[in-house]
């Protein structure tokens, strides 16, 4: 009996240089902190960003971007300092990023 043998040559059209990024908040480091942090951040197109730190009781204590951003990866210090430019208290705040079709808060921890 005779098999015919089929040779595929699969051709893709991604190209491996070029990164792959998806929307997503990542976790500050360092957490604990005193008195900065660094909150990074990944965008999968270009779009508007906001961060925005609240304490536990959900006030807004500072809005640290409000800003387009390009696709990547970003970060953004928080030096620990309210809209007013004093520093908070130690305790348990919340980041929060949003943009068009993403939204999502982390918790952080200041430590004195």
């Amino acid at each position: 009996m005779f098999h015919e043998t089929t040779v595929l040559n699969i051709v893709s059209d991604d190209d491996i240089s070029l990164p792959i990024y998806v929307t997503e908040l990542h976790a500050n480091y360092p957490n604990p902190f005193n008195p900065e942090t660094t909150i990074r951040f990944s965008m999968a197109t270009d779009g508007n960003v906001q961060i925005e730190i609240f304490n536990i009781r959900g006030q807004r204590i500072k809005s640290l971007v409000n800003d387009l951003y390009e696709a990547g990866n970003h970060r953004i210090v928080w030096n620990g300092t309210d809209e007013r430019g004093h520093p908070v208290s130690s305790g348990m705040y919340f980041y929060r990023m949003i943009t068009d079709d993403y939204t999502a808060v982390k918790r952080m921890l200041m430590m004195k």
